[in-house]
Order: C-alpha cells, then structure tokens, then sequence
C-alpha cells in the first residue's frame, strides 16, 4: 500500500509530540539522573549536560530498541486494529499528546512524575476508546502487558534501593570504617570501574540491540566479552587513575594537573610535598547557607538583628519584626532576584539576554498596544537565548539546600543531622568514581526510557510511510533513536534544572560516596528490566536507590519522607491522569462529526 498522503498533518502532529515528550523526559527523568552528581558536587552542571548527551545517545542506539518494541505491540495488539493505519496513527498521537502535555505541566511546576509511566497509561487509555477493555493488554503478556509494566511500579524502587543500600554498606564496610580510609579509597576504586564495565557491556551484548547481532553468541562469548571488558577497565584505572588520585588525595600535591594521569605508575615517585605546601580537596559538606545566600534570604531584618543587639524583649518591637518577616516565597523570590543580578553582570550572550529583559520591561495596558509590540519586539531575541541558556547558570546547589529558617530549611537540617558525615578526602576520591557511575546510569536511561517516546513514533511513522498497520512491527529505524535521543539531551540541557532543584538532597543527605551508590544500584535496576523489555521509570529506581542509602545511615529520621511522599502520590496520580486524558482525546476525535 502507498503512503497515507491524506494523513500528512497527522504524522506531523505526531512527530511534533514524540519530539516533546523526549525533551519532557531530558527535562525531567534524565534531570533526576543527573541530579545526585550535581548535588554531591562531584561534577558541574554543565559537565553533566556535555556527558549525559553522550551517553543517553549510547544507551538509546545501542540497547533502546527493546523497550520500544513493548510499548510498540505490548500494550495495544496490532491485530486490534484490523489492519486500519490510519486510526493506529491517531490512536498513538493522541497517547503521545496526553502524557508529553501531562509531563509538560507537571515539570514547569516542578513536580516530579514518570514519563514512562505516563505514556504507557495514556497508551491504556487510548486503547480503551479505540478497540475497547477486552482489547488491552491487562495481564502478563509474555512479560509485555500492563501487569508486567505495572509490576514494575512497585519491584523498581524496592529492588533499587536493595543495590543502592548493598553498594552503600559494602564501601561503609570497606572503606569509611578503616583507621585509615583514604587508602583504602583509592586502591578499592578500580572495583568500580569493573562493575560499571561489565554492566554496560552486558547491557549491549546479551539481549542488545538487534542490529549488532550479538544476543546470538554463545553464552562463553557473552561471558568471557563483558566480564573481560570489565576488567580491561578496572586494569586501566589500576594503572592510571590510582597513582594520579594518590597524588591527588593521599600526597595532596597541587602540581599534579589532570592530564598527568597518562603518566601511570611514575606518579607514585614524584617526592613527597611538605605540609605546609599541601593542597586542600573541595569541601563536600552541605550546607544551608550557600555562597550565594544573603541575610535577606534568610528571612533576617534590620529590626530583627536590632532586637537580637540590644536583648528587647519589648512586645511592641517584638510584633514589628515579625511583621516584618519575609515569607517562603518572598524569600525565594529575593534569591531569585539576587541570581539574575549576577547574571546580568555576565558577558556574554546570557548577561546581555539578562540586561536586555531588565531594561525593556513590558509597559502598561495589553499586548497589543503599540509602546509594548515594539518592547516586546526587543525581548524576543533575549527570551530565545534565556529559554536556551538559562539552565546552564542555574545555582542548582542554593535552589536544592532550601533557605535557612524556613520549614523546608529546618525539616532538611533535621534530615542532614541524623546523616554521618565522612572524611572529606575520601568523599573526593568518590567524586571521581561517581561521574563514572552517573554515566552508567545515564547510559541505562538511554537504554529503557527512549522506549517512551521511539515507540509510539515508529508506529505513526511504519503505518504512514507504509500504509499498513502490521508494519510497525518492524524494528525501530536507527535515525529515530538517535533524533529523539538527541532531543531528550536537549531537555536536560535547557529545562533540567527544574526538576534537579527539588531532587537530590530534599530526599537525604548527599556524598560521593553515596551518590555513586545511588546511581549504580539505580542503573544495575534499570538495565536489568530493559533486558526483560519491560519500561521502568527511571526516576523511581533512583528515588528508591537514594531512600534506600539513606536508611544505611541507622534511622529513619535521616530520610525526608514527605518529600518521598509527595513522590509516591504523584506517581499514582499520573496512571488514572495520563490515561483519561489519552482515552479523552482518541474518543474525541474517533468520533467526531465526518464531512
């Protein structure tokens, strides 16, 4: 059959939102990924934006297919559809309308939900008002049916923050516990490199992509390919990364620069640096009080500190300052404020966006007035590059901490007290181990969740481009994984850091060394369901896995449980939310009036 030239505009429509729910995804669940580096310090934002994009497009080309396919055939049969492409076309459309406009509102508001679940319950609902209940999928199916997935919703986090805790206790053990633990530090890191190793490459070779062909190896090959590419690893950084982090964090020697770990071994017999010419490794404490905050924002008044000064305890006074008070929003509004000052100081093109938008403020009366057409003629350039660079200046660190004195503030204080701290060389040393580890779990994210948006768009483009509905079938073109994985790096980059500033440490308190425990047990959860073709959340696995190195601390105090929460009710939420919106709109247009 040829194309469904008549449906043009549907496929249009269709592309244009799997395009926006991969970007709703970068924006949200990539963000969650990427929040526990940020949130440690182990690495900048703008590092983790260069090294997600990397390794997101690795783990959606080389293993994403899997979970496509579920979504693809799982949920709705193709035999339901009575071979008629043109309704396949809109009923994934609109399935992809609902969830990314859902995902959409939920990220501008900063609430956290999962993109995977709010597809696959939109995908539910339009299939309940396109062929009917008894059509969907409910049970098992083969591991492909909404009980399977929806299994998952449960399993997920608690099996992540079984790795998570595992991983934690295991370096606890190991590591914090010694008389000496930066040591042991260093010379255990390579352990890391080979669980991360083997992990990835497992991912690729046992059941990966059906392109490369090599799930057909025998089971000798699959071992000895991706044990010993672990170990290759573990090799290398035995040789490399070790003697450069024993200089770094046992020596403390500040003439020793990144690139001399090519250097190897030899940096062992660099001769020893005296005391006083040590460096010092970054402090990895949080805190409440960032750089970046002020009196102001911590809800402090000339009067307030003049009664504090003087010891009034006259109640008149007393009512003042506390008229006087800055409320929660005031006092992240003045935060707020204060960030765009100092980027409009910035030189370039984001201080003269900045300066543009604080210069040319939109006048009285409506849009359409002329003084404001003309104002709104000059911000128009300054918005587009603001919408594209603002994430990358963004203080995640001061936005996350909360601001001191408020109830948000004083419940974290509470969460971090009950939190052990450890030696700050030691947290150093896992600063490195991490970013290896939020690659890994970047790479497992590319691997499950562009499922989520690849799936629901090859089969608008298989039934448009073929006129036939039992070719979406057909396996996942190549081009498309990588343009919507592409597109998801483009969320992270340009909206993430609203979803990272209410992640991380809101839940619990942050380290390397517990982040890198958080990630790894989150990305060993998530390829592992991808392997079962079954789409996970992501955000789940990694909000159980930081719960789960959480409760390692001995109590129960040192997790923030509301926030866990207020996670919970908005996963639940999106299943019934996300599916009567996609069931809404195919009933709409299935039957509206035909001329």
């Amino acid at each position: 059959m040829p194309k469904l030239t008549q449906y043009n505009h549907v496929f249009a429509i269709g592309t244009f939102f799997a395009l926006l729910d991969a970007y709703n995804n970068g924006a949200n669940d990539v963000a969650n990924a990427w929040a526990t580096s940020v949130s440690s310090r182990s690495i900048s934002y703008r590092q983790a934006m260069v090294l997600g994009t990397i390794f997101e497009m690795l783990g959606a080309i080389t293993v994403g297919a899997r979970t496509a396919d579920t979504i693809k055939n799982g949920i709705i049969p193709i035999a339901a559809f009575k071979n008629n492409a043109s309704v396949q076309m809109l009923a994934f459309t609109c399935a992809l309308a609902a969830a990314s406009s859902w995902v959409m509102w939920c990220t501008r508001h900063s609430a956290h939900v999962s993109s995977t679940y709010s597809l696959i319950s939109a995908v539910a609902g339009v299939g309940i008002a396109t062929v009917g209940v008894s059509k969907v999928q409910w049970g098992w199916n083969n591991g492909k049916g909404l009980g399977a997935i929806f299994a998952g919703l449960g399993m997920a986090p608690a099996i992540s923050a079984g790795f998570g805790a595992s991983i934690f206790m295991l370096i606890k053990l190991v590591v914090h516990m010694r008389k000496n633990p930066q040591k042991y530090a260093v010379f255990t890191s390579p352990f890391f490199f080979l669980i991360a190793g083997t992990i990835c490459s497992l991912s690729i070779v046992y059941k990966g992509s059906p392109k490369l062909g090599l799930n057909k190896k025998p089971a000798w090959f699959i071992a000895s390919a991706t044990v010993g590419t672990g170990a290759g690893l573990a090799l290398l950084s035995a040789l490399f990364f070790v003697p450069y982090i024993y200089c770094k964090v046992i020596k403390r020697d500040p003439t020793v620069k990144w690139w001399m770990f090519i250097l190897g071994p030899a940096l062992f017999k660099r001769p020893a640096v005296e005391a006083s010419e040590r460096s010092v490794v970054p402090n990895y404490a949080v805190v409440q009080e960032d750089e970046f905050a002020s009196d102001s924002e911590l809800g402090k008044t000339a009067s307030d500190e003049a009664i504090t000064d003087n010891g009034s305890d006259n109640e008149k006074k007393v009512v003042q300052v506390e008229a006087q008070q800055l409320s929660h929003k005031e006092m992240q509004a003045q935060a707020q404020d204060k960030l765009h000052a100092q980027l409009r100081k910035k030189k370039g093109p984001m201080g003269w966006a900045m300066r543009t938008l604080h210069e040319n403020p939109m006048g009285a009366g409506q849009i359409y007035e002329k003084h404001n057409i003309i104002t709104f003629c000059k911000r128009l350039p300054a918005m587009i590059v603001c919408g594209a660079l603002y994430g990358l200046y963004y203080d995640i660190h001061a936005a996350q901490t909360g601001i001191a004195g408020t109830p948000d503030g004083k419940r974290m204080a509470r969460v971090y007290d009950h939190a052990e701290k450890y030696d700050n060389e030691v947290e150093h040393t896992y600063s490195f181990v991490q970013i290896l580890t939020a690659c890994t779990a970047s790479f497992a994210h590319g691997a499950n969740d562009i499922g989520n948006s690849v799936g629901p768009w090859a089969v608008i483009y298989g039934a448009w481009s073929t006129g036939n509905a039992a070719k979406s079938k057909a396996p996942v073109p190549l081009w498309q994984l990588a343009v919507l994985s592409a597109t998801i790096s483009v969320g992270l980059i340009t909206y993430g850091y609203n979803i990272m500033k209410v992640m991380g440490n809101k839940i619990t308190y942050h380290s390397p060394s517990r982040g890198c425990s958080m990630e790894m047990g989150a990305a060993i959860t998530v390829l592992l369901f991808s392997q079962y073709s079954l789409p996970v959340s992501t955000s789940m696995c990694i909000t159980g896995a930081t719960v789960g190195v959480g409760l390692c601390n001995g109590t129960i105090k040192a997790v923030n449980w509301q926030r866990v929460g207020l996670l919970m009710l908005s996963w639940i939420a999106t299943i019934p939310i996300a599916a009567t919106l996609g069931g809404v709109l195919m009933a709409l247009f299935l039957r509206s009036p035909h001329f």
